[in-house]
């Protein structure tokens, strides 16, 4: 993989090619992380676990989409395709999947018990802005937009925007709204929700699918060299 021309976007030098970040997600499909249990560990998830790993993934997109926004303000020389690459996991996973099962099978069982109906409006509301932002972002993602020091200002302001934004939200999922979903619903409910949630993951991401998808985003910190978090620990 090493061998081939990373792809950056600098002031003086306008190459994007996505060989190197194409090659590593082609891997996907034939790779799994190490310690990721089979089937029998996966029958074993529980909806809240399910959703609460899915947050897993997204603060290490988050985590990329740091570090690009940095490069992008500092004007700085960054690999397009781990932008979009970000953006698209982020999409796909969170917005158009994670979202979704939410506001389909969790949210409205909170509503019809009356516990934290504003809290779940709320996040109702995030789900839409944190859409739009993305919206913008993608618009944004293109090699045109991205030769203007204006554009590539105006995008690391929505990155920022976007991960303060879905910081919060996620923690205010994990430890208010997560830990109470079984008193919203009967034992034997919460089991079918997460089979439901199991089924529809190995659905729309096929076998193996959360793991494919944390390989994923570990892709994109490679590309990055954000891969090592030791590198994280603060030298005191």
């Amino acid at each position: 993989m090493k061998n081939q021309t990373e792809p950056i976007i600098s002031r003086r030098n306008f190459l994007v090619q996505g060989g190197t970040l194409l090659g590593a997600v082609a891997l996907l499909g034939s790779t799994t992380l190490s310690g990721c249990g089979g089937k029998e560990d996966r029958a074993d998830v529980t909806a809240t676990e399910a959703l609460q790993r899915d947050h897993g993934v997204l603060q290490r997109a988050l985590l990329v989409l740091d570090e690009m926004g940095t490069r992008l303000k500092s004007d700085r020389d960054f690999p397009l395709p781990v932008l979009t690459g970000s953006l698209d996991l982020i999409r796909r996973f969170v917005l158009e999947y994670h979202e979704k099962l939410e506001e389909e099978h969790l949210f409205p069982r909170f509503e019809q018990a009356g516990k934290h109906v504003a809290l779940v409006k709320i996040l109702k509301e995030q789900h839409v802005a944190g859409g739009q932002v993305m919206d913008f972002l993608k618009a944004q993602a293109n090699p045109p937009a991205m030769r203007k020091l204006v554009h590539r200002i105006q995008a690391a302001a929505y990155l920022r925007l976007f991960t303060r934004l879905y910081r919060p939200h996620a923690a205010q999922e994990d430890t208010v709204l997560f830990p109470l979903v079984r008193t919203v619903m009967a034992p034997k409910e919460f089991a079918v929700l997460g089979k439901k949630f199991r089924d529809a993951d190995a659905a729309r991401f096929g076998a193996d699918g959360f793991e494919k998808l944390v390989e994923e985003v570990a892709a994109l910190e490679k590309e990055l060299g954000i891969y090592d978090f030791s590198q994280f620990t603060p030298k005191i």
